[in-house]
């Protein structure tokens, strides 16, 4: 069985020295004077491409993303990207762990899980100049790496973060989206990519959670404008259709890593949420 291919930030950015969860290169060093191609795979960390002029292509989970001038992609751990650019574009490509970038402040985790949910930012031009000073500071502290230079690319990145989250028109952290369920969103995502093979059911996760399965449900209309099952049936397919796009697996073996037993049952269930067969949607989009 086929997995997606999956880049670690060591190998991601060619340095295989690096252990500090962060890493940081002027997309002139990194293409080295040729397009650059990156075929289908995933992430374990952070991804941000910042991207002061640019032209080529880009498709994050399935949607394909305009690539412009002006223009900042952010991609959380486990989302499949592919991405062509054409030689000459210039900007920055910065990747990092939560173990690097973990806010104490809950404003600053806030941030950081809005934009998350969030992949491309086109900016005006007077926003992305603002946006690309910050950039710049962080290159400098990250190359010269001065005494507490960990410290300042962090405070740069809250700042950036914040830029992005006011250029989305996404509220502020406030108390009209209560921290509170925010964070026990923050762990339902994290339990169903956890668990999704083995549990598909909303009181499994309401357990876990200590909740109800109707307090559970609350917390996903409030936040997504869903109930947890169609979260859940939305995580599954979208892992389905990773499978089928960035390997080679037959659709048993799809079915299989899913934790369907029954491969009829998860053809039927695949069709009723895209409107095609797992083959067909294989013939379709590959």
């Amino acid at each position: 069985m086929h997995k997606i291919p999956v880049r670690y930030i060591n190998e991601a950015l060619k340095e295989p020295g690096f252990s500090g969860g962060f890493s940081m290169r002027s997309l002139e060093d990194f293409m080295e004077g040729q397009d650059m191609l990156q075929a289908l795979h995933r992430h374990t960390f952070y991804y941000v491409l910042v991207l002061e002029k640019a032209s080529g292509e880009h498709t994050i989970d399935f949607t394909p993303y305009p690539v412009k001038d002006n223009t900042v992609f952010f991609m959380r751990p486990g989302q499949i990207h592919q991405l062509f650019l054409e030689n000459g574009s210039r900007g920055y490509l910065l990747h990092f762990t939560d173990d690097f970038y973990a806010p104490a402040e809950r404003a600053a985790r806030q941030v950081l899980r809005s934009i998350s949910t969030r992949n491309c930012f086109p900016m005006e031009q007077a926003q992305f100049s603002r946006l690309y000073q910050l950039l710049e500071i962080i290159h400098r502290e990250y190359t010269e790496k001065q005494e507490r230079y960990k410290q300042a690319i962090k405070s740069a990145l809250d700042m950036v973060f914040l830029e992005l989250l006011r250029q989305g028109g996404q509220p502020q952290p406030s108390d009209e989206r209560p921290e509170y369920m925010q964070e026990r969103l923050d762990e339902l995502l994290e339990l169903v990519e956890k668990h999704l093979p083995e549990h598909k059911q909303v009181a499994f996760y309401a357990a876990e959670l200590h909740l109800s399965s109707y307090q559970l449900n609350t917390v996903t209309k409030t936040l997504l404008g869903k109930s947890c099952s169609a979260l859940i049936n939305d995580m599954i397919i979208l892992e389905a259709r990773r499978q089928l796009l960035a390997t080679s697996n037959q659709v048993n073996q799809v079915a299989a890593m899913l934790g369907y037993e029954d491969v009829s049952y998860f053809i039927r269930f695949f069709k009723k949420h895209t409107g095609f067969s797992p083959e067909a949607f294989r013939s379709n989009f590959k």
